[in-house]
């Protein structure tokens, strides 16, 4: 009786249809909730695609902190012995930071905006009117963004010379004011996009209570496309900023010096900038090397880091307020 008991009690459990159900759902899911194994392929995959984007900024930002001696150090390869902030304070006084930062603002900021601007309205307009040659121009549009910009860079350059605003910030202002700035066709594509999104009724409906096309545009479609508007400004913002060749090409100038600058251009030129700091330093700076280096490169790409940071949470807060729904 005994043994039957302990057989009884160690006998093992049969799986019901419940349970096979619950382990169902819990590995591949419901309508409701994602399953575990989805969870795990899609975490896995966040985790390695942000390691492959964040390695290299803390590779920088590891080996920025770093003195000579643990350059020298092969035991050392991530976290430095002490925090060597001269680094950033040489760098910073040879790039003149807070000027190149000014200037690099004002470099990206001002054609940034007026490409916000001119954009939304090309792209309103091609999606909101039917005229003839609207099928060409959005071909053009497409065909002049794959364009690579080396094959206009002469011409342009010429035409700028010609109309006398090579070596100023006009050289930026100018086209962006008629929507031909850096990238500007995949701006015009993205407002034409969404634009098309919005129902037709909130625009009639606002025709019907008096308002004209243009104040259409301002009360019903430009807020309605503030994830558009973000996502242009933050690609606009970050392109200008990082192209040191046009910034040097027509606002520096090549052949006169403007006084435009901008901290990618300082960067590029850190090895010679590094060279007279440390020749004029009058508490003698040490030799330039890959901490240094590393240092002048953190500091270039920390505003648009930050700037990316706050604007990605008003982003994502934008697309979750924009509930408009098509007919």
């Amino acid at each position: 009786m005994a043994q039957a008991t302990t057989k009884a009690a160690f006998r093992p459990h049969k799986l019901t249809e419940t349970d096979k159900d619950k382990i169902q759902r819990f590995l591949f899911g419901s309508k409701e909730q994602e399953g575990f194994l989805k969870q795990l392929v899609v975490y896995a995959l966040l985790i390695c695609i942000g390691f492959i984007y964040l390695y290299p900024i803390l590779y920088m930002l590891s080996s920025s902190l770093m003195n000579l001696d643990d350059l020298l150090d092969s035991s050392i390869n991530w976290i430095p012995s002490t925090l060597n902030l001269a680094n950033y304070a040489q760098a910073g006084k040879s790039m003149d930071f807070w000027k190149s930062l000014v200037m690099s603002i004002i470099i990206a900021g001002v054609p940034t905006i007026l490409n916000v601007l001119s954009c939304s309205v090309v792209g309103y307009g091609l999606a909101r009117f039917e005229f003839p040659g609207k099928k060409a121009i959005l071909g053009v549009i497409i065909f002049s963004f794959i364009l690579p910009s080396q094959v206009t860079m002469i011409p342009t350059y010429v035409l700028y010379n010609n109309i006398g605003i090579l070596g100023s910030l006009k050289a930026f202002i100018l086209p962006s004011l008629l929507a031909q700035g850096i990238n500007a066709p995949i701006f015009i594509l993205i407002f034409f996009q969404f634009f098309r999104q919005v129902p037709k009724v909130l625009i009639e409906a606002a025709q019907i209570d008096g308002a004209g096309y243009f104040k259409s545009f301002i009360r019903i479609s430009l807020p309605s496309a503030a994830p558009a508007i973000l996502t242009v400004f933050l690609f606009s913002f970050v392109w200008y900023w990082n192209e040191s060749y046009l910034t040097q090409m027509y606002v520096s100038g090549i052949m006169t010096e403007s006084g435009w600058t901008s901290l990618v251009i300082q960067l590029d030129k850190f090895a010679s900038n590094y060279s007279q700091y440390a020749q004029t330093a009058q508490s003698g700076a040490t030799s330039l090397n890959e901490s240094i280096s590393m240092a002048g490169t953190m500091l270039s790409i920390l505003p648009v880091l930050i700037m990316y940071f706050v604007l990605q949470r008003y982003f994502v807060e934008s697309i979750d307020r924009a509930g408009i729904t098509g007919e």
